[in-house]
């Protein structure tokens, strides 16, 4: 199982490389090199394949482990929407936070570029916004607390 993660990871670390690679040297191009095409999409592929047999021996390895099922606690119905009633603070607070934090960001780089004295304020701003996910993510872990 450990081997599959192995050759995930020398997949992605060839991506990242080839990525280094035309970083430092821009000048060159992308057509001029023939192996480049080539080079990402065996990556790109051993990544996948990968990925895929992850999938298939993971699975295979939970379904074979039938005592595990029998020690844990059983999931109500009633307990399964107590679960996701407990996720909604969290998911509603980091969309506002998302919504919020987007044109006060795009504003605080714009006012930053003419008056770059007013940085510690823009900060405080952006936090403002952010604390509204921190409010969501508190409000969820205090109703688990009550499961």
């Amino acid at each position: 199982m450990y081997w599959l993660i192995g050759v995930m990871t020398l997949g992605i670390a060839g991506m990242i490389l080839t990525g280094i690679y035309m970083e430092l040297q821009p000048d060159k191009g992308v057509t001029n090199r023939r192996w480049f095409k080539p080079a990402i999409g065996t990556n790109l592929t051993l990544f996948v394949i990968a990925q895929a047999a992850l999938l298939l021996f993971g699975t295979q390895e939970v379904m074979a482990q039938a005592a595990v099922a029998e020690i844990g606690k059983e999931i109500t119905l009633g307990m399964g929407l107590a679960i996701i009633g407990v996720g909604i603070p969290t998911a509603f607070s980091t969309v506002g936070a998302g919504i919020a934090v987007g044109p006060i960001g795009a504003a605080s780089l714009a006012v930053l570029a003419e008056k770059p004295e007013i940085f510690g304020r823009t900060l405080i701003y952006l936090g403002l916004a952010e604390g509204i996910a921190i409010y969501g993510l508190v409000v969820s872990i205090l109703l688990l607390d009550k499961l």
